[in-house]
């Protein structure tokens, strides 16, 4: 009898096992078990499969508002610097403006400065050419008083007549 030996019982257990998980149906349990696994894991990969999908679609939406806010940004930019053109060129014109106006009322003072100095030279001449003659006059009258007199009747006299 060496065939019952320990490896004999094991087999005989294995075997009595295997029959009472098939009786009670512990195949059955363990299979509807894994089933719903499966069906969760299916679950789980048809909802990462929708996220995906919204993921994508985002991504999507969201790049056509990155293209469309450069876009934007980029007509902002060009919009920007032709003001700051147009700007440019408005300060330009009045600078220039501004500059040939105060020219022009700074020449306009010196114009005024130089009659008004040649008034002033004029009269001051004239005063002085008065005094002068005031002078010879006086000089003349005293020296020749009786002739000049007799000339200027004279004069008057020839230009009367």
């Amino acid at each position: 009898m060496e065939w019952l030996d320990n490896s004999f019982y094991a087999t005989v257990a294995l075997v009595i096992f295997v029959a009472m998980a098939l009786y009670f149906g512990v195949h059955k349990i363990v299979a509807k078990m894994l089933d719903t696994q499966i069906a969760k894991i299916a679950s789980d990969l048809a909802e990462a499969k929708k996220l995906r999908e919204e993921a994508a679609a985002l991504l999507v939406e969201y790049e056509q508002k990155r293209v469309a806010a450069e876009a934007e940004a980029e007509g902002i930019i060009t919009a920007a610097r032709e003001e700051a053109t147009r700007l440019t060129a408005e300060a330009q014109a009045s600078l220039a403006d501004l500059v040939a106006r105060r020219t022009k009322a700074v020449e306009d003072k010196i114009a005024q400065a130089e009659a008004q100095a040649v008034a002033e030279v004029r009269a001051r001449s004239a005063d002085l050419a008065i005094e002068a003659a005031r002078l010879v006059l006086t000089d003349e009258m005293g020296k020749k008083g009786g002739q000049v007199v007799d000339q200027a009747i004279a004069d008057v006299g020839n230009r009367l007549n």
